[in-house]
């Protein structure tokens, strides 16, 4: 059954830009950045094998990652990882991740 409270949300395209962030000093003159398209990715978890192992996966073939059911998983914003999450039924056939921790990264200026 999905969370009502996120069911209830609109997809994030559908929000307007000062509704999707929060006000923050500084920001002004920002507007010129808000149509630039990013890639958002959450990876689930990741695994290694040997190329003789991966030819052999078939149908059904299921591959262990290194996460537990329940963990958190990364959230990567153009290939940089930028939180952490956890995955939520959106609707009652889409997949969503509720941020739970932002990944603070020391910025190379």
């Amino acid at each position: 059954m999905p969370d009502p409270t996120y069911a209830a949300l609109p997809p994030l395209e559908e929000l307007e830009p000062d509704a999707a962030r929060p006000a923050m000093p500084g920001a002004e003159g920002l507007g010129a950045i808000y149509d630039i398209p990013v890639q958002v990715s959450a990876v689930l978890g990741r695994a290694t094998m040997q190329v003789s192992q991966l030819l052999k996966l078939g149908r059904g073939a299921v591959v262990e990652l290194d996460r537990k059911l329940g963990e958190a998983v990364d959230i990567y914003v153009n290939n940089r990882l930028v939180a952490r999450g956890e995955v939520v039924m959106v609707g009652e056939n889409r997949l969503g991740v509720t941020m739970t921790e932002i990944v603070k990264t020391d910025r190379v200026t």
